[in-house]
């Protein structure tokens, strides 16, 4: 059962079919290159592959807030600078 609106979001994405756990991950290069895959295989994304991978991300970090452990907001910090090298 869905907690919250936002989980189900990142789960069930129109836009993005995400690798399991993504967001746990603590490599951000392998973040970046998971959301960079997944927004480059989408068919159903509106924006280009690029907006809708970061898109995806800074929706993850905006909508855990307070919730997101401390030790993987930094990591998803990174997974940005990642991704805009992959572009």
């Amino acid at each position: 059962m869905v907690k919250r609106w936002s989980q189900k979001v990142t789960e069930e994405s129109s836009a993005l079919d995400l690798d399991s756990g993504v967001f746990t991950w603590d490599n951000p290069k392998k973040i970046a290159q998971s959301l960079k895959r997944s927004a480059e295989k989408s068919q159903r994304r509106k924006a280009k592959p690029f907006q809708s991978a970061m898109s995806m991300l800074n929706f993850y970090i905006n909508r855990a807030g307070k919730g997101l452990n401390p030790k993987q907001k930094p990591v998803l910090e990174k997974a940005k600078i990642e991704l805009r090298k992959l572009y």
